[in-house]
């Protein structure tokens, strides 16, 4: 598995401390991106929050689910998770350590108080004795929120005391990218009440169950009930321990909404938002807690033009930390068709340089500081269908191909524009978890690789 080390440098450690004013919450950051360009420890927020205790379970949340490994619990150590300012908003995000989870805590304007937020992505420092504080607190006494070294650190920080190595598999990124294209598929499929949404989470099982069939639910009434077959309206919950970590919020939860891609028959991603004052609590969660998003395969096809690369560049100079992305403005600006603006979008949120909000059906700018590249010039299938070309091993024949790999030859057909194959990896997953390396080959050959026609 390829990795390498993140290195977060941070000018102190965060802390929630006590003054005559009340609370102060104060959130180191670390180098990231902000319109000014990158800086070491850029500044976001400063004002009081509206709901002090939920904000601070919340962003627990958030934690817990980058330290959490749901399959394979054997890699200590997090990534810590990500702000960014989108003028109106403060989102967290993380992704679990197995890559099987995403998580996102949307403080949304009337929970800042009505304060400026400035634009922008970094790390903030989640350490150990910020979480026990945050933990501790009880009641909801003013607290003020600090995103950024404070005004006087500004001028006096002399460079960074507190650095933290991370090691960032290639899958745990890739991962991070497919976990935006799923959710860009979903489609609202249930709405609880705040109470109805309380009974129904803290009646889902805690522990893990190995070899257990994906549980499908179906809203009746004000209820989800579960349903053994998923028809029309239902949606997958995969591992439904989970969602054990929105335990920390539930007591303020207003309400639940369920999002998902139409049901096949098979397990499916699926995003669950609880609903809090002010904010939005979002847990998306891969097909199986048994293996992440990062084999998924839902970037592939659009990562496999050149068109894609050269608009993504196009649009990325269009971008200005909207927090909700028109694509329809996009396509004005840009002069592109809205079908290659989306692309272009895939390949950006492949970058980091997007996310998707399912509550807005919108994706959002942002841009993940690491190098998320990575995730596209590593991606296994990808470079192994960019070696068979190079190498003139695809033959087309009108909608038809031949890939030659090694001692075998490889049928792939077109069929309405769906690529089907003769491999293994087709044979198992039926394009359920992306195209696979020979399909892939045979798109970029009809999209103007140089190849050996057939003969």
């Amino acid at each position: 598995m390829t990795r390498s080390v993140q290195a977060l440098a941070y000018a102190r450690p965060s802390s929630l401390e006590s003054t005559a004013a009340g609370r102060l919450l104060g959130l180191e950051t670390a180098g990231g991106l902000t319109p000014r360009g990158a800086e070491a420890h850029p500044r976001f927020f400063a004002g009081f929050l509206a709901a002090p205790r939920i904000a601070a379970r919340g962003l627990l949340v958030v934690a817990d689910v980058a330290a959490a490994r749901y399959h394979q619990r054997t890699r200590p150590g997090s990534l810590d998770p990500v702000v960014t300012g989108n003028g109106d908003r403060l989102r967290f995000e993380s992704f679990s350590g197995c890559g099987g989870v995403y998580a996102r805590l949307d403080v949304l304007d009337e929970a800042l108080g009505g304060a400026e937020t400035g634009h922008g992505t970094t790390n903030v420092d989640v350490n150990d004795p910020l979480r026990e504080a945050l933990s501790r607190m009880t009641g909801d006494d003013p607290m003020h929120l600090r995103v950024g070294p404070d005004e006087m650190a500004v001028t006096t920080l002399g460079g960074s005391v507190v650095e933290k190595r991370v090691p960032l598999p290639d899958r745990w990124l890739r991962g991070f990218a497919e976990a935006q294209v799923a959710s860009a598929r979903f489609d609202l499929r249930a709405e609880l009440t705040g109470t109805e949404a309380i009974r129904f989470l803290r009646g889902l099982p805690r522990s893990q169950s190995r070899g257990r069939a994906p549980l499908w639910l179906v809203q009746t009434g004000r209820a989800l009930r579960p349903t053994t077959r998923p028809g029309a309206g239902a949606v997958c919950l995969p591992g439904p321990e989970r969602l054990g970590a929105l335990e920390r919020v539930l007591r303020f939860a207003t309400g639940l909404r369920v999002y998902g891609p139409a049901p096949d028959g098979l397990a499916t991603a699926s995003a669950w938002e609880v609903a809090l004052p002010g904010m939005r609590l979002t847990l998306t969660l891969s097909p199986d807690s048994a293996r992440g998003f990062s084999g998924e395969g839902g970037v592939l096809d659009h990562l496999a033009t050149d068109d894609a690369a050269a608009d993504a560049e196009l649009l990325s100079v269009l971008l200005a930390w909207e927090p909700r992305i028109d694509t329809a403005d996009l396509a004005d600006q840009s002069g592109l068709t809205g079908e290659r603006v989306r692309a272009a979008l895939t390949r950006l949120g492949t970058a980091g340089r997007v996310g998707y909000d399912v509550a807005d059906t919108a994706y959002f700018h942002r841009e993940l500081p690491y190098d998320a590249d990575r995730a596209e010039r590593h991606n296994p299938r990808l470079v192994s269908a960019r070696r068979l070309v190079e190498e003139d091993a695809v033959r087309l024949d009108g909608d038809r191909a031949t890939v030659v790999s090694g001692e075998r030859r490889y049928r792939v057909r077109d069929a309405n524009g769906v690529l089907s194959c003769t491999c293994t990896w087709w044979a198992e997953y039926r394009g359920r978890r992306g195209p696979c390396k020979h399909a892939l080959a045979v798109r970029m050959a009809h999209r103007g690789a140089a190849v050996t026609p057939a003969a």
